[in-house]
């Protein structure tokens, strides 16, 4: 049975958001990355601003699909790329710090779960191509989103 091992937390502020509307697929929006920080044993740098986001598409079955991309400049100079997909449950909780709330979601507070993907060509960190991730996450004001991010093992 694989076990989860948890390598570093990941921090994204949340920049402005662009209201694409319902579409086919559902209602679209687009947030920008404007910074952050990761923090891990083997892990550590900042969330490059400008050079990511978040394009999420709310399903009328109450959750959320996420499609992630996010650069991370490592403290000794490296650069990672984390993207990930997931879901996130649009509870009340989720909907009131989207809507500007100053309530904190916890972590299981509401289903929040995805598959961050790293890659990098710097061999320092080349472990990071051949690792499998999943994450739990939370919404903070702002907002912000905290994700816990675990190696399978």
């Amino acid at each position: 049975m694989p076990t989860l091992i948890h390598e570093f937390d990941y921090h994204v502020d949340v920049g402005g958001v662009a209201d694409v509307g319902t579409g086919p697929y559902g209602h679209r929006m687009i947030a920008a990355g404007s910074g952050g920080k990761v923090v891990g044993d083997r892990l550590t740098g900042t969330i490059a601003p400008s050079a990511g986001g978040d394009w999420l598409l709310l399903g009328q079955d109450g959750y959320g699909r996420l499609d992630v991309r996010n650069t991370v400049l490592t403290a000794d100079g490296a650069c990672v790329y984390i993207q990930l997909h997931g879901l996130v449950e649009l509870t009340p909780a989720v909907l009131a710090v989207f809507a500007g709330g100053a309530v904190p979601t916890d972590f299981g507070g509401q289903y929040f779960v995805t598959t961050p993907r790293l890659e990098t060509g710097d061999e320092r960190y080349a472990w990071v191509n051949r690792v499998l991730f999943v994450a739990e996450a939370r919404i903070l004001p702002g907002p912000c989103i905290d994700y816990r991010v675990f190696r399978v093992g």
